[in-house]
């Protein structure tokens, strides 16, 4: 059995889950999974992608099938190149934010469409978890690493450089792999005329990660970007995780901005260019993304949190845009994929045409509409857990929704209990209306709740 494969994609721990030969395995069964004939990889920078990956290759090699090399690269990047480049698939080897002892595979099918338990990744769990599949020839290896200038062009595409004013912008890339994307990016800026000063900040890719592992949305990563805002005097603050398929903005003040209230300003900025388009949201926080789309004359879907949904349903509703509080933004003319370099340009045009700074653009949302952020729990009886919240709250008579675990909404405050797709973890969320000491008494009450009677 091979455990590193998970809902939507393929993480474990190093040595015990994933290692080369089982990365050799998954590359193979790829290939005969697919029915592929042009294959995309590319890999992050930790210090075991480039083996992961080369074994990956050898699989793929292995189906007979041309292998388009990226290199370093994000995982936006293979998702882009896939499409641009006509390929049958792609892979990134990465392990994102995840601890330096995990590593692990992103997956897409032709015309990057995502994979998962029903779209294929069953199946080539199957393949790779049976016999030995028959070596083909033909195999061979092309580099594709100039591929990012198109995908420069690509993301370029969504911004009026012209609305740009004159901002100074502190970049994180936390020694993953954002950095060379980002210099590649900001020389376009400059040659268009972009009135944009960039501030960078742990900007070499180092697998190592000598800084820590690149995960903003813990909230003990967040000071050393917050006061670099401070120190450069920058008007926004952007961190990346690992293989920048997310970014965390922070205002000029150094705070952070949690992900739902990007949402909800991204949701403004297209459907100030597509009047009555739809927007998908997970459902872990949803009331501010539900009132600034209704306030800009959208209609707001909800579709299960994970990348591989959001993306299935941006295709199904011809959405302009979904979004994540986990700082995940999907636009349906990147592929309906997630990027980590078009929300902050974006939120840096809408800046632009405002003339408002960061920090006013969302204060008010946030005030209006505080939520928790999400809380972690590690449990042995996580089902449980979930049993005695429901319970408590049964009287309540609260709305139920079950789209991706329990969602209870009181009116007056909503909770968001669920499971993770990717770790042994238990989240909660809980947002309200106006009222910031109803969230703290909630989630007290709701903590008291998971950890009665559980281990962990």
């Amino acid at each position: 059995m091979l455990t590193c494969f998970k809902a939507y994609d393929i993480r474990g721990r190093l040595g015990e889950e994933l290692d080369e030969a089982i990365a050799r395995r998954i590359g193979r069964a790829f290939v005969e999974g697919l029915g592929a004939r042009r294959v995309v990889i590319g890999r992050d920078c930790r210090a075991s992608s480039q083996a992961l990956a080369a074994a990956c290759t050898e699989g793929l090699l292995a189906g007979g099938v041309e292998v388009l090399d990226l290199g370093l690269c994000g995982t936006e990047e293979m998702y882009f190149a896939v499409t641009h480049l006509g390929a049958d698939g792609g892979i990134e080897v990465t392990a994102s934010h995840n601890p330096m002892d995990y590593n692990g595979m992103k997956l897409v099918r032709a015309g990057s469409a995502p994979l998962d338990t029903a779209t294929g990744l069953a199946a080539i769990r199957a393949l790779a978890e049976g016999p030995d599949l028959p070596d083909r020839a033909g195999g061979r290896v092309v580099p594709a690493e100039a591929t990012r200038a198109a995908y420069v062009e690509r993301v370029l595409s969504f911004v009026d450089t012209g609305a740009l004013r004159p901002l100074t912008i502190l970049v994180n890339a936390g020694n993953g792999a954002a950095g060379p994307t980002f210099d590649a990016l900001a020389r376009e800026l400059e040659a268009r005329g972009a009135p944009l000063t960039f501030v960078r900040l742990h900007h070499e890719p180092d697998g190592s990660f000598p800084n820590g592992i690149p995960n903003p949305l813990l909230p003990e990563n967040q000071p050393v970007t917050g006061e670099a805002v401070l120190a450069a005097g920058a008007d926004m603050g952007v961190a990346w995780d690992g293989d920048f398929d997310r970014c965390f903005l922070f205002d000029e003040t150094g705070r952070f901005i949690p992900g739902e209230y990007i949402v909800g300003l991204l949701a403004q900025v297209f459907l100030a260019k597509e009047p009555g388009a739809r927007i998908v949201h997970d459902p872990r926080v949803v009331w501010n993304t539900r009132d600034q789309v209704a306030q800009a004359g959208g209609q707001a879907l909800q579709a299960r949190t994970g990348h591989a949904f959001l993306k299935q349903a941006l295709r199904d509703t011809g959405a302009v845009y979904g979004g994540e509080m986990s700082a995940h933004h999907y636009f349906r003319d990147f592929m309906c994929c997630d990027s980590g370099m078009i929300p902050w340009l974006l939120v840096a045009e809408l800046m632009g045409r405002s003339g408002a700074p960061l920090s006013r653009l969302v204060s008010e949302r946030m005030a209006a509409f505080p939520s928790s952020g999400e809380i972690n729990f590690r449990l042995s009886d996580p089902a449980g857990a979930v049993a005695r919240v429901e319970a408590a709250f049964t009287g309540e008579n609260p709305a139920r929704d079950e789209t991706d675990g329990l969602s209870l909404d009181f009116g007056d405050w909503r909770l968001n209990l669920r499971r993770s797709n990717t770790e042994p973890l238990l989240r909660l969320n809980v947002e309200a209306r106006g009222a910031p000491e109803t969230v703290a008494r909630r989630v007290a009450e709701i903590t008291a709740l998971i950890r009665a009677g559980a281990a962990g």
